[in-house]
Protein backbone atom coordinates (compact mmCIF):
# COMPACT_ATOMS: atom_id res chain seq x y z
CA UNK A 1 0.00 0.00 0.00
CA UNK A 2 1.79 3.55 -1.39
CA UNK A 3 0.76 6.90 -1.43
CA UNK A 4 0.60 8.23 -4.76
CA UNK A 5 1.38 12.28 -5.07
CA UNK A 6 0.70 13.34 -8.54
CA UNK A 7 -2.19 15.98 -10.18
CA UNK A 8 -4.69 13.52 -9.89
CA UNK A 9 -4.30 12.93 -5.97
CA UNK A 10 -7.17 14.02 -3.84
CA UNK A 11 -7.13 16.12 -0.77
CA UNK A 12 -9.00 16.02 2.13
CA UNK A 13 -7.23 18.57 4.94
CA UNK A 14 -7.30 17.74 8.68
CA UNK A 15 -7.19 21.74 9.61
CA UNK A 16 -6.60 22.66 13.50
CA UNK A 17 -4.67 25.11 15.52
CA UNK A 18 -2.29 23.46 16.74
CA UNK A 19 -1.77 20.54 14.75
CA UNK A 20 1.60 18.39 15.48
CA UNK A 21 -1.17 15.97 18.20
CA UNK A 22 -3.29 14.74 15.24
CA UNK A 23 -3.29 11.48 14.30
CA UNK A 24 -5.81 12.11 11.43
CA UNK A 25 -2.98 12.49 8.44
CA UNK A 26 -1.47 9.14 8.19
CA UNK A 27 -4.51 6.94 9.65
CA UNK A 28 -7.03 8.71 7.25
CA UNK A 29 -4.75 8.73 4.18
CA UNK A 30 -3.89 5.04 4.71
CA UNK A 31 -7.79 3.92 5.03
CA UNK A 32 -8.59 6.19 1.50
CA UNK A 33 -5.82 4.54 0.24
CA UNK A 34 -7.21 1.01 1.16
CA UNK A 35 -10.12 1.87 -0.56
CA UNK A 36 -8.99 2.38 -3.75
CA UNK A 37 -8.58 5.65 -3.45
CA UNK A 38 -5.74 8.35 -4.79
CA UNK A 39 -6.05 10.54 -1.96
CA UNK A 40 -4.09 12.10 0.75
CA UNK A 41 -4.55 14.31 3.98
CA UNK A 42 -2.23 16.59 4.68
CA UNK A 43 -2.25 19.13 8.28
CA UNK A 44 -3.40 22.60 8.25
CA UNK A 45 -2.51 24.92 11.15
CA UNK A 46 -4.81 27.64 11.16
CA UNK A 47 -5.52 30.49 13.22
CA UNK A 48 -8.98 30.77 14.44
CA UNK A 49 -9.12 34.10 13.16
CA UNK A 50 -8.42 32.70 9.32
CA UNK A 51 -10.52 29.75 9.60
CA UNK A 52 -13.51 30.88 8.12
CA UNK A 53 -11.49 32.15 4.74
CA UNK A 54 -9.51 28.77 5.00
CA UNK A 55 -12.69 26.32 4.16
CA UNK A 56 -14.23 29.13 1.81
CA UNK A 57 -10.60 28.67 -0.04
CA UNK A 58 -10.44 25.14 -0.04
CA UNK A 59 -14.19 25.15 -1.35
CA UNK A 60 -12.68 26.99 -4.25
CA UNK A 61 -9.81 24.01 -4.73
CA UNK A 62 -11.30 21.36 -6.58
CA UNK A 63 -9.27 19.14 -5.97
CA UNK A 64 -10.53 19.27 -2.32
CA UNK A 65 -13.32 16.20 -1.27
CA UNK A 66 -13.43 16.96 2.37
CA UNK A 67 -12.21 18.63 5.52
CA UNK A 68 -11.67 16.84 8.92
CA UNK A 69 -11.79 19.72 11.33
CA UNK A 70 -10.24 19.45 14.97
CA UNK A 71 -9.36 21.88 18.15
CA UNK A 72 -10.54 24.98 18.24
CA UNK A 73 -12.26 25.07 15.61
CA UNK A 74 -15.27 22.43 15.59
CA UNK A 75 -17.84 25.14 16.84
CA UNK A 76 -16.87 28.20 14.04
CA UNK A 77 -16.86 25.00 11.18
CA UNK A 78 -20.64 24.61 11.91
CA UNK A 79 -21.45 28.02 10.67
CA UNK A 80 -19.08 27.78 7.76
CA UNK A 81 -20.94 24.64 6.16
CA UNK A 82 -23.59 24.94 3.64
CA UNK A 83 -25.84 22.41 5.19
CA UNK A 84 -25.11 19.94 8.25
CA UNK A 85 -26.71 16.70 9.23
CA UNK A 86 -29.66 17.08 12.55
CA UNK A 87 -27.30 15.47 14.81
CA UNK A 88 -24.61 18.42 13.92
CA UNK A 89 -26.89 20.99 14.42
CA UNK A 90 -28.16 20.08 17.63
CA UNK A 91 -24.67 19.42 19.23
CA UNK A 92 -23.43 22.77 17.31
CA UNK A 93 -20.56 21.98 15.86
CA UNK A 94 -18.61 19.88 12.98
CA UNK A 95 -15.61 17.44 12.67
CA UNK A 96 -15.96 16.31 9.33
CA UNK A 97 -16.96 17.93 5.76
CA UNK A 98 -17.77 16.77 2.20
CA UNK A 99 -18.46 18.23 -0.70
CA UNK A 100 -22.06 18.25 -1.66
CA UNK A 101 -24.36 20.05 -4.53
CA UNK A 102 -24.38 23.02 -2.36
CA UNK A 103 -21.47 23.16 -1.39
CA UNK A 104 -19.99 21.91 2.03
CA UNK A 105 -21.65 19.43 4.55
CA UNK A 106 -20.75 18.65 7.85
CA UNK A 107 -21.46 16.25 9.96
CA UNK A 108 -20.19 15.89 14.29
CA UNK A 109 -18.92 12.33 14.78
CA UNK A 110 -16.86 12.71 17.71
CA UNK A 111 -19.42 11.21 19.86
CA UNK A 112 -20.29 8.36 18.07
CA UNK A 113 -16.79 7.99 18.16
CA UNK A 114 -16.24 7.60 21.88
CA UNK A 115 -19.56 5.84 22.84
CA UNK A 116 -18.51 2.89 20.56
CA UNK A 117 -14.60 3.15 21.65
CA UNK A 118 -16.76 2.80 25.14
CA UNK A 119 -18.72 -0.40 24.23
CA UNK A 120 -15.57 -2.00 22.62
CA UNK A 121 -14.23 -1.86 26.63
CA UNK A 122 -17.21 -3.86 27.72
CA UNK A 123 -18.49 -0.39 29.60
CA UNK A 124 -21.77 -0.63 30.33
CA UNK A 125 -23.47 3.08 29.93
CA UNK A 126 -27.47 2.38 30.34
CA UNK A 127 -28.95 3.29 33.68
CA UNK A 128 -25.08 4.15 34.52
CA UNK A 129 -24.05 7.97 35.67
CA UNK A 130 -21.76 9.82 34.16
CA UNK A 131 -19.58 13.02 34.33
CA UNK A 132 -17.78 14.31 31.71
CA UNK A 133 -15.31 17.40 31.51
CA UNK A 134 -15.32 19.87 28.64
CA UNK A 135 -18.64 21.69 26.99
CA UNK A 136 -16.59 22.61 23.81
CA UNK A 137 -17.63 20.69 20.59
CA UNK A 138 -16.28 17.35 21.14
CA UNK A 139 -17.99 17.35 25.06
CA UNK A 140 -21.15 18.54 23.49
CA UNK A 141 -20.70 15.67 20.95
CA UNK A 142 -20.09 12.90 23.70
CA UNK A 143 -22.37 13.95 25.89
CA UNK A 144 -25.21 14.41 23.48
CA UNK A 145 -24.53 10.40 22.29
CA UNK A 146 -24.34 8.90 26.32
CA UNK A 147 -27.33 10.50 26.52
CA UNK A 148 -28.76 9.03 23.28
CA UNK A 149 -26.90 5.21 24.98
CA UNK A 150 -29.07 5.21 27.89
CA UNK A 151 -27.36 6.49 30.97
CA UNK A 152 -29.62 7.85 33.87
CA UNK A 153 -27.64 10.86 35.17
CA UNK A 154 -25.16 13.23 33.49
CA UNK A 155 -22.68 15.22 34.76
CA UNK A 156 -21.39 18.50 32.69
CA UNK A 157 -17.70 20.19 34.57
CA UNK A 158 -16.35 22.89 32.35
CA UNK A 159 -14.05 25.82 33.94
CA UNK A 160 -16.72 28.49 32.05
CA UNK A 161 -19.32 28.10 34.23
CA UNK A 162 -21.77 30.17 31.28
CA UNK A 163 -20.84 27.48 28.94
CA UNK A 164 -21.32 24.90 31.15
CA UNK A 165 -25.03 25.74 32.21
CA UNK A 166 -25.89 26.55 28.62
CA UNK A 167 -24.75 22.95 27.63
CA UNK A 168 -26.56 21.55 30.74
CA UNK A 169 -30.11 23.21 29.70
CA UNK A 170 -29.50 22.39 26.05
CA UNK A 171 -29.05 18.54 26.68
CA UNK A 172 -31.85 18.62 29.00
CA UNK A 173 -34.48 19.38 26.34
CA UNK A 174 -33.96 15.78 25.28
CA UNK A 175 -35.83 14.46 27.26
CA UNK A 176 -33.21 11.99 28.09
CA UNK A 177 -31.35 11.11 31.15
CA UNK A 178 -31.23 13.60 33.93
CA UNK A 179 -28.28 16.35 32.94
CA UNK A 180 -26.69 18.52 36.23
CA UNK A 181 -24.13 21.07 36.37
CA UNK A 182 -21.01 19.61 38.27
CA UNK A 183 -17.78 20.80 39.57
CA UNK A 184 -14.55 17.74 38.84
CA UNK A 185 -14.86 15.79 41.70
CA UNK A 186 -15.91 12.30 39.74
CA UNK A 187 -16.69 10.59 43.68
CA UNK A 188 -20.01 8.84 42.55
CA UNK A 189 -19.80 8.18 39.34
CA UNK A 190 -19.76 5.35 37.21
CA UNK A 191 -18.36 6.60 34.05
CA UNK A 192 -15.83 9.60 33.71
CA UNK A 193 -15.22 10.83 30.31
CA UNK A 194 -12.37 13.74 29.65
CA UNK A 195 -13.51 16.02 26.69
CA UNK A 196 -10.65 18.98 27.05
CA UNK A 197 -7.16 19.17 26.02
CA UNK A 198 -5.57 18.77 29.59
CA UNK A 199 -3.02 16.49 29.65
CA UNK A 200 -1.96 16.86 26.31
CA UNK A 201 1.79 17.32 24.55
CA UNK A 202 3.32 16.42 27.97
CA UNK A 203 0.92 18.72 29.98
CA UNK A 204 0.98 16.69 33.68
CA UNK A 205 -2.64 18.86 34.39
CA UNK A 206 -5.82 17.32 34.46
CA UNK A 207 -9.16 18.03 33.95
CA UNK A 208 -11.03 15.40 37.16
CA UNK A 209 -9.30 15.63 40.75
CA UNK A 210 -7.48 12.40 40.51
CA UNK A 211 -7.23 11.21 43.76
CA UNK A 212 -11.11 10.59 44.01
CA UNK A 213 -11.07 7.92 41.25
CA UNK A 214 -11.95 4.85 42.49
CA UNK A 215 -11.13 1.25 40.51
CA UNK A 216 -14.94 0.56 40.28
CA UNK A 217 -14.83 3.00 38.04
CA UNK A 218 -14.56 3.08 33.72
CA UNK A 219 -12.88 6.05 32.39
CA UNK A 220 -12.74 7.47 28.86
CA UNK A 221 -10.32 10.65 27.45
CA UNK A 222 -10.42 11.95 24.12
CA UNK A 223 -6.34 13.24 24.22
CA UNK A 224 -4.47 11.12 21.57
CA UNK A 225 -0.80 12.40 22.47
CA UNK A 226 0.06 11.10 24.33
CA UNK A 227 -1.46 8.01 24.53
CA UNK A 228 -1.51 7.70 28.20
CA UNK A 229 -2.32 10.65 29.68
CA UNK A 230 -1.87 11.95 33.61
CA UNK A 231 -5.75 10.91 33.81
CA UNK A 232 -5.50 7.65 31.70
CA UNK A 233 -2.19 6.85 33.50
CA UNK A 234 -3.74 7.27 37.03
CA UNK A 235 -6.87 5.05 36.25
CA UNK A 236 -4.75 2.46 34.85
CA UNK A 237 -2.91 2.34 38.11
CA UNK A 238 -6.08 2.29 40.05
CA UNK A 239 -6.99 -0.83 38.10
CA UNK A 240 -10.06 0.81 36.23
CA UNK A 241 -11.62 -0.26 32.41
CA UNK A 242 -9.85 2.60 30.49
CA UNK A 243 -10.23 4.34 26.89
CA UNK A 244 -7.77 5.76 25.64
CA UNK A 245 -7.93 8.61 22.94
CA UNK A 246 -6.23 6.40 20.53
CA UNK A 247 -9.15 3.80 20.92
CA UNK A 248 -11.69 6.85 20.26
CA UNK A 249 -9.28 7.59 17.56
CA UNK A 250 -10.05 4.38 15.65
CA UNK A 251 -13.94 4.53 15.68
CA UNK A 252 -13.99 8.19 14.48
CA UNK A 253 -11.75 7.56 12.02
CA UNK A 254 -14.07 4.91 10.27
CA UNK A 255 -17.20 7.36 10.72
CA UNK A 256 -15.42 10.12 9.36
CA UNK A 257 -13.97 8.06 6.11
CA UNK A 258 -17.58 6.24 5.73
CA UNK A 259 -19.25 9.72 5.61
CA UNK A 260 -16.94 11.16 3.32
CA UNK A 261 -17.23 8.74 0.57
CA UNK A 262 -20.68 8.14 1.14
CA UNK A 263 -22.86 9.53 -1.95
CA UNK A 264 -24.21 13.13 -1.49
CA UNK A 265 -27.67 12.87 -0.44
CA UNK A 266 -27.08 9.23 1.03
CA UNK A 267 -27.91 10.17 4.71
CA UNK A 268 -30.99 11.42 5.83
CA UNK A 269 -30.59 13.41 8.70
CA UNK A 270 -29.41 16.03 6.59
CA UNK A 271 -30.88 19.91 7.61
Amino acid sequence: MSIQLNGSTRLYFVVGHPIKQVKSPEGVTLELIGKGLNAIVPPADVHPDHFPAFIENTKNMLNTDGLIVTVPHKITALECCDQVTDRAKFIGAVNTIRRCDAGWEGDMLDGTGMVQAIKLKNIQLENKRAILAGAGGAGKAIAYELLLAGVSELAIFDVDATRQQQLVEHLNALGKGKVIAHDNDPTGFDVIVNATPMGMNGDLSSAFQLDKLSSAMSVADVVTSPEKTPFVSKALELGCTAVKGTDMFIQVRDLMVNFLLEQQGENDDVA
